[in-house]
């Protein structure tokens, strides 16, 4: 009976310990040091209670930070959602909206790329809004310049689908070989790839990343949640499903 009491107590107190700060005086030094002897002696005998601990305290920070996420989506709601000056894959009055997080120099996002398009031919009611967020580098900036420079001669799209499916770095001369086959004036391109507008939207795209916790591309937001990586097109038709499901 003793021996199970004693292993429920590592049970309890194990993860209160990992969670104490350093130097903190809940405890008395005498009864810290009966709890250490008691978690010695029962993670020699079963380890695992080791494992679960630490798997529950990982547990409970992954939901610390989902509601956090949701809290800033939420918060956020009116520049993820409804700015019009953001360019729109799929359906412009689609009944949910799907926000994207992209890097045109993004390897991941290159992989995703082909299973949004996937997705939108299958769910004509989605609509995506793509949010630059250039973090890998001079050319991803450039990248960024060009496709939001290529909305003023309408020819967004073709460039994002060019850009999306480039195997080659996005230098000055690639981005302008892709919009030019494009069939944008390039001269015009070149002169609103500067415009401090433009450099503005940029900055509020990485201000809005920030705020939201995310560290990566690509990253969508589908209804009140934060979803990263390249996920595949199951993953993305359940979410799609329970975001629409929780209105």
């Amino acid at each position: 009976m003793i021996r199970r009491i004693r292993h429920l107590a590592a049970a309890l107190l194990l993860p209160i310990m990992l969670a104490l700060p350093a130097g903190a005086q809940t405890f008395t030094e005498a009864q810290r040091a009966e709890i250490v002897e008691i978690l010695r002696e029962a993670l020699a005998r079963d380890p695992s209670i080791l494992r679960q601990a630490l798997s529950g305290l990982e547990a409970a920070e992954q939901r610390e930070r989902a509601a956090a996420q949701q809290a800033a989506i939420t918060r956020h709601a009116t520049q993820l959602f409804e700015d019009r000056t953001d360019p729109i894959r799929g359906n412009p009055e689609g009944n949910l909206t799907i926000v994207e997080f992209f890097d045109a120099r993004c390897g991941y996002c290159k992989q995703l790329h082909p299973t949004m398009a996937a997705l939108l031919a299958r769910d004509r009611g989605l609509r995506v809004v793509l949010k630059d967020l250039p973090i890998l580098g001079p050319n991803s900036v450039l990248a960024s310049r060009a496709l939001l420079a290529a909305q003023r001669q309408g020819r967004h799209a073709p460039l994002h689908e060019a850009l999306m499916t480039l195997r080659v770095e996005p230098t000055e001369a690639a981005i302008r070989r892709e919009a030019e086959r494009a069939g944008l004036d390039w001269g015009r391109l070149r002169r609103d790839m500067d415009d401090p507008a433009i450099a503005r939207r940029i900055e509020a795209n990485l201000n809005l990343a920030q705020a939201l916790g995310i560290d990566g591309t690509p990253a969508l937001v589908i209804g009140r949640n934060l979803v990263p990586g390249a996920v595949d097109l199951p993953t993305l038709e359940r979410l799609v499903a329970e975001a629409r499901a929780a209105r």
